[in-house]
């Protein structure tokens, strides 16, 4: 039998040789979430030997990662703002250049009422709920799928959140709420623009969760023109963008009102979040 560390490298050397982006990172996390060795576990036990019926449930999941599925849907779970989040193909995997959306909304949420148009997996406003202190959190998706996995990682991660299901503020009929911040990382991919993406996307994630229309901008002239409807005085608006819409958006918001308007961008310089206030 082979030890752990001949194991790991044999993997990340098969993922990489079948075209796997970032395949020493998805390397390790289908041989954490196989044998429950952390990287502290490895350093100790890495030249012990590893039992035949590990090696082979690894491997199994390494044939199914060649297969372009999502390493995040093969051990069903994903790190977001330092929770762990339940994935489904329901749900868009939550992004890392997303934090910096949540991270914001964090600091601004404390006593707040926070809503989150296309939740998805809820992990944006969950983390609100938990890390941002918020007095009322609630969530919408089109997909009832969708809501399923994130009402899952509400209860899970202790977090209290309404979610409701409809098409953006079309789930509020009747709540005769208004919110101090809304949130949203909306569909923003062009139409033309989804046969390009990775196949772990393209194939596997949900198709309403990214397709923005013809120029990647419906879901923001939605939301921008319906908002200020929902928000309460000086209440803000929060949103996730393509690299490449910046200017755009701005420009949406500023037509249907809101001031104070700021891109943000992400660790890599790029344009990632654009946030506004409505007066």
């Amino acid at each position: 039998m082979a030890s752990y560390f001949e194991i790991l490298n044999s993997i990340k050397n098969e993922l990489s040789c079948g075209g796997i982006p970032e395949a020493d990172a998805d390397a390790w996390l289908l041989f954490e979430y196989v044998t429950g060795i952390d990287r502290a576990g490895f350093f100790l036990h890495g030249h012990d030997e590893m039992p035949s019926g590990l090696e082979k449930k690894l491997g199994d999941l390494v044939t199914e990662r060649l297969k372009r599925i999502p390493v995040q849907f093969l051990i069903g779970t994903c790190n977001f703002c330092g929770l762990d989040f339940k994935v489904s193909k329901d749900t868009l995997i939550p992004r890392f250049d997303t934090e910096v959306l949540a991270e914001l909304v964090i600091k601004e949420a404390k006593g707040k009422d926070v809503l989150d148009l296309c939740t998805g997996t809820g992990c944006i406003i969950i983390s609100v709920s938990r890390l941002g202190g918020a007095a009322f959190a609630a969530g919408t998706d089109i997909s009832e799928g969708a809501l399923l996995t994130a009402r899952e990682n509400a209860e899970t991660l202790g977090a209290n959140v309404e979610f409701y299901c409809g098409d953006l503020f079309d789930a509020l009929k009747e709540k005769n709420r208004k919110y101090d911040i809304i949130v949203s990382n909306p569909p923003y991919i062009k139409s033309a623009d989804i046969e390009s993406l990775a196949p772990e996307v393209k194939d596997n994630e949900p198709l309403t969760a990214l397709d923005g229309d013809e120029d990647g901008l419906e879901f923001y002239r939605r939301i921008s023109f319906e908002a200020p409807g929902h928000l309460k005085p000086g209440g803000k608006i929060f949103y996730e963008i393509g690299c490449d819409q910046a200017e755009d958006v701005e420009n949406i918001l500023r037509e249907n009102g809101f001031t104070d308007i700021k891109t943000v961008k992400d660790l890599a310089g790029l344009d990632r979040v654009v946030h506004a206030v409505y007066r």
